[in-house]
């Protein structure tokens, strides 16, 4: 399908709305809004019909890939289908049309539902305190660094440096350096694990904490996690937890028990709101009890009185976002948590991690991976041994969309050649797994009678390949009127 811009469809005189006029005359605009605020010319808005302007963007919404449409086993995203239930609630007038300015005495309701949110994320992870704060992942491990920081500061420690696994996110580092540290990497063992031996080398007095991923972005679980929290906290370090990969865990284990002293959560990927497209997202950080002390104001508390908000807090990092955070994320969790319960978020693990396994064992004689190890909610593969048939990772992520597919995640982790990282999620049927098993060893069939398929797809997309470097380097991203 291939459908032109909005501005290309426009032609002068037509319109789809029609808006009474305001009753002033442009010379007596001028006695209400500075003139030097008036636009000089015409907004430059496409003149169309109702008819052309609904048809235009129904065929860009049918165009698009969306979880609601297409397979997206993007690894380490979550991408996950949500239950529609929790935008409905969360979009309910009584909720939505609250204003942080009202009186506490007439928000006790969200208040409510905010304060329960946080203490069930303390029992899922094991921490003793919960901020909502934080917009979303990266933000919580900014706010996150900045409170191991202030701890250190207020104990008059020089600690400089942040140590991070060499399969981490990309974000961790730069949390790590915005916050004003020195990143050391560490590398990872033969098993796609931390480095016990190199880890050890590089903790001292200078070692602020230790940014994990638990399962990593291999989808393993570190063994050695209890190992590495002792060497840490041998030295008066911090174990931090990047939430992103929470999903292969609820319910099974609390990262709280296995030595976590400070983490985030990403309730846009694990507990409901669905992830993608910029937002909306939620990063909540739950700390142990020596760095309760330094969590972000306000913090939402319960008395005999009923619920208030906590701006006295010293030691506190200060306010990271306005009012209590992405409430309406917020809500969408709370409904997510108490609709499953206890067993249900362990049946959530559980089928993520058999999902990711079943895809694994599938095609590990095709797409081999550097690990045999069974992995947790997400897989890593390789597409290494196509190279000799002059295909990429990227050729193989393009060929999938001519199938209705969203590629994987391509090229990460880095320390994994043309890497695969696929994460079914516990959403996907069994049927639809297969669907996407077949269409991958179809792939690799074709690679091997027909290479040139594979290396100039997509074959079917509105737009076919495209220069990839053009298209980064000079995108065309506005409309020019002749």
């Amino acid at each position: 399908m291939s459908e032109a811009l909005i501005f290309e469809k426009s032609r002068k005189g037509r319109f789809a709305v029609s808006l009474p006029e305001i009753g002033l005359r442009k010379e007596e605009i001028k006695k209400f809004i500075p003139p030097n605020n008036l636009r000089k010319k015409e907004l430059g808005l496409p003149q169309v019909s109702e008819p052309d302007l609904v048809r235009h963007f129904t065929r860009l919404s049918q165009i698009n890939m969306s979880i609601d449409t297409n397979f997206y086993p993007l690894g380490s995203c979550t991408m996950k289908y949500n239950p529609k239930i929790n935008e409905t609630l969360a979009n309910l007038p009584h909720l939505c049309e609250l204003h942080p300015y009202q009186p506490l005495s007439t928000t006790q309701g969200i208040l409510h539902i905010l304060y329960e949110t946080g203490k069930m994320l303390e029992k899922i992870s094991g921490m003793d305190k919960i901020s909502l704060q934080p917009s979303a992942g990266a933000h919580g491990e900014r706010t996150s660094i900045l409170m191991v920081k202030a701890f250190f500061e207020d104990k008059k420690e020089k600690r400089d440096k942040i140590l991070i696994p060499d399969s981490a996110h990309g974000t961790n580092p730069s949390s790590s350096s915005l916050a004003g540290f020195k990143v050391v990497k560490i590398k990872s063992n033969s098993e796609g694990e931390v480095d016990l031996k190199h880890l050890s080398k590089n903790v001292n007095e200078k070692v602020a904490c230790i940014m994990l991923t638990v399962p990593n972005t291999l989808g393993l679980f570190e063994k050695n996690i209890l190992d590495i929290a002792n060497i840490l906290h041998s030295k008066g370090g911090f174990v931090y937890l990047d939430g992103a990969n929470l999903n292969a865990l609820t319910g099974i284990t609390k990262p709280g028990d296995f030595g976590v002293d400070i983490m985030h959560f990403n309730l846009h990927k694990t507990f409901s709101t669905p992830h993608g497209g910029g937002g909306p997202g939620s990063g909540p950080v739950g700390v142990k009890k020596a760095l309760e002390p330094y969590l972000p104001i306000p913090t939402i508390e319960k008395n005999e009185d009923g619920y208030w908000l906590n701006y006295q807090r010293p030691k506190s990092i200060g306010k990271v976002r306005s009012f209590y955070g992405n409430v309406g994320v917020v809500i969408k969790a709370y409904c997510y948590l108490r609709i499953l319960g206890k067993e249900g978020l362990r049946k959530v693990s559980e089928n993520a991690i058999l999902s990711a396994n079943y895809i694994r064992k599938k095609l590990e004689d095709y797409y081999p991976s550097p690990y045999k190890e069974v992995c947790m909610h997400e897989c890593v593969l390789s597409a290494q041994n196509k190279r000799e048939k002059g295909v990429r990772t990227l050729d193989i992520a393009k060929r999938l969309l001519d199938f209705g597919i969203h590629p994987p995640t391509i090229y990460f982790p880095h320390i994994v050649g043309e890497a695969l990282m696929i994460e079914p999620t516990e959403t996907e049927s069994k049927e639809t797994l297969d669907v996407f098993i077949n269409t991958l060893l179809q792939i690799a069939k074709e690679i091997e009678e027909n290479p040139s398929l594979v290396k100039e797809a997509p074959h079917t997309t509105p737009v076919l390949r495209l220069d990839e470097v053009q298209a980064n380097r000079n995108p065309k991203i506005k409309w020019e009127r002749e």
